[in-house]
């Protein structure tokens, strides 16, 4: 896959311990790729990083993304090939309880990091990844682009949109003018599904909790819309985008591009439930809070660009993604003696073949 470009590449990823980190870690592995990690440790003892062999990763540092002495350290050691930045706060409720931590790991955070890759003489291109909240959302019902304006009527969005602004004004000032200089890409995906999550305030391993407790699930939005796809489909385009960069290592361009489902993906929080509940049956209950945080109530992704420039697109429908993410926790929670490092691989292995199957571009 992806032409053999990671084999025996050194990749350093911030925020390794997290959802997205922990899947994104056991691909590169399986591609070949020599792996450190930067991040915090993670939050939930279920974490799907728990699962995940110490011997796979290179290099492990618990830090701050903020810890430059840290991070000086870490860049120095790993002498990377690529660095995928995924650290951040990933959370919109938690962005209201802490603001200034949230600005704070997302836009400094990442700021921190571009610049000690250029104080350390590191000729690593970086790919940043942000958020499909990322846009101006003022609920216009169609897809975003990447030409759409940036901002955020809450912090979290603010704190994404300004994470972009960093990258692009690194790219400008620095990446695109210094001599040798790796390159720059930012990447936005939709709202993730997968295994092995278990974030407080997120849809899914809400449900998860509640069906291990024997209880239903509280819905307080079940009408707001979003793009539902499985963490494979966003990884395997951050990693098409890794090619990409390796393949024109000189072009001065910053790479932004969108990673959404297929449009009929497009669904309401009650929809995702109830394919979930289907495929492991539950139960859920719908009490709106009149005193609920504001959130937007749709959101969509177009990948049009993603599909022009990397012949990318997704390969899991709506219905396909939500068993996948049902089996992982069914299987997790039922099945004591289940092996779930064999479950989560098998799972990657299923999601390539079926996209090898598909004719992309990638699978090469």
């Amino acid at each position: 896959m992806f032409g053999s470009t990671y084999q025996g590449k050194r990749v350093l990823m911030t925020g390794h311990t997290g959802f997205k980190g922990s899947w994104l870690t056991l691909w590169l592995h399986a591609l070949g790729a020599k792996v450190s990690g930067y991040s915090l440790a993670p939050l939930h003892a279920e974490d799907l990083k728990h699962f995940i062999p110490r011997d796979v990763l290179e290099h492990e540092w618990i830090a701050d993304l903020r810890d430059r002495e840290s991070l000086t350290k870490a860049i120095e050691t790993a002498k990377p090939d690529l660095i995928m930045h995924l650290a951040a706060q990933p959370l919109v409720r938690l962005s209201y309880a802490e603001p200034l931590e949230t600005f704070s790991v997302n836009a400094w955070g990442t700021a921190l990091l571009l610049e000690t890759v250029r104080a350390t003489n590191c000729t690593a291109p970086v790919i940043v990844v942000t958020s499909d909240k990322c846009y101006l959302n003022q609920n216009l019902g169609r897809p975003f682009s990447e030409d759409d304006p940036l901002g955020g009527h809450d912090v979290y969005s603010m704190s994404k949109a300004a994470t972009e602004l960093v990258v692009a004004a690194w790219h400008a000032s620095f990446f695109a003018r210094e001599e040798g200089r790796g390159r720059l890409a930012s990447v936005r995906a939709g709202n993730v599904i997968g295994g092995g999550d278990y974030a407080a305030d997120r849809i899914l391993p809400d449900c998860v909790r509640a069906q291990v407790a024997g209880e239903p699930v509280i819905l307080r939005n079940p009408n707001a819309t979003r793009p539902w796809q499985h963490v494979l489909e966003c990884l395997s385009g951050y990693l098409s985008v890794g090619q990409h960069l390796f393949a024109d290592p000189s072009s001065k361009e910053l790479l932004n591009l969108n990673f959404g489902p297929a449009p009929e993906s497009e669904r309401s929080v009650g929809e995702v439930v109830k394919a979930f509940f289907e495929a492991w049956p539950g139960r859920w209950e719908a009490r709106p809070d009149p005193n609920a945080l504001p959130e937007a109530t749709r959101l969509t992704l177009s990948h049009e660009k993603a599909t022009r420039l990397l012949g990318w697109r997704p390969v899991w429908d709506f219905q396909a993604a939500t068993e996948a993410t049902a089996a992982w926790y069914r299987t997790r929670h039922t099945e004591k003696e289940a092996d779930m490092l064999a479950f989560t691989r098998h799972q990657i292995i299923e999601y390539a073949e079926q996209a090898r199957n598909a004719g992309l571009a990638w699978t090469n």
